[in-house]
């Protein structure tokens, strides 16, 4: 029998990076044990286990040295071995340690030499609320034993006139050396895209491409060289060919990402809409072709999307139980480890109406639900691993359920207490009916809302977790937690988090 649910605070300090022994099932020599077990969680101590922070992640991992490297916006880089440990490579503005100390000066600010032909190109401005006095968002890529390092600049805030270009090194960490500028929107207006933000993909066929762009003209895809000499350069030269939109450039969105999962048989690409300070959220639209059309779960080609409509939510802001709440869950980027596809993401923590400047790096695995759309652990990644043998007494238990809000909005949705029963029934604190749950397959759930604060159906994943909400790194074996993630035939996404402490 499980015991009675327990909440309790908790500082964000004690609940970093920890790393995680394999989930594992009993199975004895001659007669199968098909009970589920729950991963153990071993880890540092919360303080020896700081927090990193990178603005806009791209990860990338590195087979020479096994270890994941998550570049950002304003020249930041963390490392981890595993996405759960994490270390400070580069603060922001620490550019010396990607490009080495030759510098020149620029209306007033120090730049890498290397990168003088695009700053004197892109002339971004230095003072004021436009200010622009870093790269932002940048991908690195290995080809052949060099790294390739795809990094945008504009020139103001908010501005449309960019570049993205290229620098090349001899290890993940530089420096950075040979400048060349593939694609330029200096000269760009009307529905002409925003060159920021790119990210390279191979697609099932071994073709490479580029996908970037943001609000300003919407979201592009270019393909570019797979080998030889022109790896990682433009098919199409020309700098102002911009290739081809994907995604409306009306709805306030940056950060595109693609994806291939070989299961579903589809890509998926992921953007984040709305401002960093307010409303910023997650979105997801998947397509059976590298360059599109993409649709989202009510299919919508988000090449037609308006306003702040188009694309599945995956996250937005929320507050679970009584943690201090999560925002600008976004700019992501996935890697994909073993059969396991990990996003990673910057988080801001509410603070007051609006939301923390800060940026701290937080891994979350991503799952697919029974009709192939991704869902995300609420909690973040630990190492944990959906299998067989879940039954409905197991995940029977009071849960901190949110769905998250429609739109794009600056409200922090909260969380109420829903009980799932294992009977199948969903009832709210007072004990009045809220719906239904089954499961289905090893990992699969449906949960159908038909009163309180949420109305829907919706379809995910059972998936273990550790609980960063609320329990102590270093007691995390005590208790055992699992989450709900699914999505509606809305695009609303649904998560729910359960922690008992064990008999």
């Amino acid at each position: 029998m499980k015991a009675t649910k327990r909440i309790f605070g908790i500082s964000l300090a004690a609940v970093m990076a920890l790393s995680v022994c394999a989930l594992a099932a009993c199975q004895p020599e001659e007669t199968e044990d098909t009970s589920y077990v729950m991963p153990a969680w071993s880890g540092r101590e919360p303080e020896d286990a700081p927090d990193v922070n990178v603005h806009d992640p791209s990860i990338f991992y590195d087979e020479a040295s096994s270890t994941y490297y998550a570049f950002g916006t304003h020249f930041a880089v963390a490392s981890s071995p595993d996405l759960i440990n994490w270390t400070q490579e580069a603060r922001d503005n620490e550019w010396e340690k990607l490009y080495g100390t030759a510098a020149f000066d620029y209306q007033g600010v120090q730049w890498p030499a290397t990168l003088k032909d695009s700053v004197e190109m892109v002339q971004p401005v230095s003072t004021g609320d436009n200010a622009v006095t870093t790269t932002w968002a940048p991908d690195v890529e290995e080809y052949n034993g060099t790294y390739y390092m795809y990094y945008s600049l504009t020139k103001g805030f908010g501005k449309r006139n960019s570049v993205i270009g290229r620098v090349e090194a001899e290890s993940p960490m530089g420096p950075y050396i040979n400048n060349k500028i593939i694609v330029s929107s200096m000269n760009g207006s009307g529905e002409d895209p925003n060159c920021i933000d790119p990210e390279l993909f191979y697609d099932k066929d071994g073709r490479l491409w580029m996908v970037y762009g943001s609000a300003s003209g919407g979201i592009y895809i270019k393909e570019l060289h797979n080998s030889g000499e022109n790896w990682g350069l433009p098919i199409e030269d020309d700098l102002e060919n911009y290739g081809k939109k994907l995604w409306s450039g009306t709805n306030n969105q940056e950060g595109p990402f693609i994806f291939y999962n070989e299961d579903t048989g589809y890509y998926y690409l992921m953007v984040s809409y709305g401002s960093l300070m307010t409303n910023y959220n997650m979105r997801v639209a998947r397509s059976q072709n590298p360059d599109g059309p993409y649709v989202d779960i009510t299919g919508l080609d988000v090449a037609n999307a308006t306003g702040q409509t188009g694309g599945n939510k995956i996250a937005g802001n929320y507050i679970i139980g009584d943690a201090n709440g999560y925002a600008a869950i976004g700019h992501n980027s996935v890697a994909k480890v073993g059969d396991k596809y990990i996003v990673v993401a910057h988080v801001r923590r509410q603070a007051g109406s609006t939301v923390t400047a800060g940026h701290s790096l937080y891994a979350f695995q991503l799952f697919f639900n029974e009709d192939g759309w991704p869902v995300m652990n609420p909690n973040r990644y630990a190492g944990e691993a959906v299998g067989s043998g879940i039954t409905a007494e197991l995940v029977s238990d009071t849960y901190d359920l949110v769905v998250h809000s429609e739109g794009t909005t600056a409200d922090f949705v909260e969380s109420v207490p829903y009980t799932f029963a294992a009977d199948g029934t969903i009832t709210g604190a007072d004990g009045a009916s809220l719906g239904t749950w089954t499961l289905s397959g090893d990992y699969y759930i449906t949960i159908t809302l038909t009163e309180g604060d949420w109305i829907g159906t919706f379809k995910g994943v059972v998936t273990p977790s550790w609980d960063n909400m609320y329990v102590p790194n270093f007691i995390q074996d005590a208790y055992s937690t699992f989450s709900l993630t699914a999505v509606s035939d809305t695009g609303r996404s649904l998560w729910a988090v359960g922690t008992t402490r064990k008999d």
